[in-house]
């Protein structure tokens, strides 16, 4: 029998009736059942996240910069747990998906720096005479709550790439994880419960796409910040009002092999880069531009790497490319 798992508003784990399955690619066999918020839990979580930025807009850089830093301990602290939820979840590599777990902990890291250095800067202004002896003081300060929407692919460090800056700068997020792979991002709404984090700071909510509208349209929350398909980020951005839209739509990734390059490094950063996670990367190589001279020779090399990848469980160690 399958665990089912709540979702997160705030530090409280909420339960409702409708639930769908979390379906491991490799297998097609349901690993848990995830509860889905509907359009009324989606608005208190946005209320919630209102009242505690009256809270998170004044917290001092020290404190923002140590919540940021304790959640890059529990993620480093557990894991194996996150890398193997990654793996069952989304059909990544256990290699791979040990690596995001690695790359997420550094970007909270470098949040927790980055927290230290919100200031601003001082102008001069004296370039007219009756501005003589004049300066301008420009500071930057929390926008105010905001809304993540995050992809399948890295379920773990495309969360961090949204709620580490929000948090490093004093901003509550409301995040909607894929429905697809929800569960890596409920197992780090339990690292930031472990931390001094003002409640509300970070709600998890798996949902259908129906209901997240508010995540998009509502005006309490200021910035919204979604990566996935560009169809869908620029309907976002046409029906995100007011509020300030940061999309991450995908790549358009190109390599060029010149007359001179190593053959063999390139033959393996290609093949790296075009296959790793089956190719689901956002800046996975999609095509190469090879000098004629060496086209042959590189098609080569390159069949050979292609032939080394391991298809298989993405929880064997020796695998290299997944469902």
């Amino acid at each position: 029998m399958t665990q089912k798992h709540n979702f997160l508003i705030g530090k409280e784990w909420r339960e409702r009736g409708q639930t769908i399955p979390v379906v491991n690619p490799y297998t097609q066999e349901a690993i848990a059942e995830v509860c889905l918020a509907g359009r009324d839990e989606i608005l208190q979580a946005i209320s919630l996240a209102e009242r505690a930025f009256d809270k998170t807009r004044n917290l001092p850089a020290y404190l923002r910069s140590r919540i940021c830093g304790q959640i890059a301990q529990g993620i480093r602290s557990r894991r194996e747990e996150f890398s193997r939820t990654i793996a069952l979840e989304s059909g990544k590599p256990l290699v791979f998906a040990r690596a995001e777990t690695d790359r997420a902990a550094a970007t909270f890291e470098i949040a927790a720096e980055e927290a230290k250095r919100i200031g601003g800067e001082v102008l001069d202004l004296d370039v007219a005479e009756h501005a003589r002896g004049k300066i301008g003081i420009a500071r930057r300060f929390p926008i105010g709550p905001a809304a993540g929407i995050s992809p399948f692919n890295f379920p773990l460090n495309l969360v961090a790439h949204k709620v580490a800056p929000a948090l490093a700068c004093g901003n509550p997020i409301v995040l909607k994880p894929s429905s697809a792979a929800p569960l890596t991002a409920l197992l780090l709404g339990k690292v930031l419960m472990e931390t001094e984090a003002v409640e509300g700071s970070l709600s998890v909510l798996p949902c259908k796409s129906a209901d997240a509208a508010p995540l998009v349209e509502d005006p309490r929350l200021k910035i919204v910040t979604f990566t996935g398909s560009a169809p869908v980020g620029w309907d976002i951005k046409r029906r995100a009002g007011k509020k300030k839209a940061v999309l991450e739509l995908g790549g358009n990734a190109a390599v060029i092999v010149e007359s001179d390059a190593d053959l063999e490094l390139a033959a393996k950063k290609i093949c790296a880069g075009a296959f790793a996670f089956s190719g689901q990367v956002c800046i996975s190589v999609q095509r190469a531009f090879v000098h004629e001279s060496r086209f042959d020779r590189f098609m080569d090399l390159l069949r050979q790497e292609i032939g080394k990848l391991k298809i298989g469980d993405p929880l064997d160690e020796t695998v290299t490319f997944g469902p």
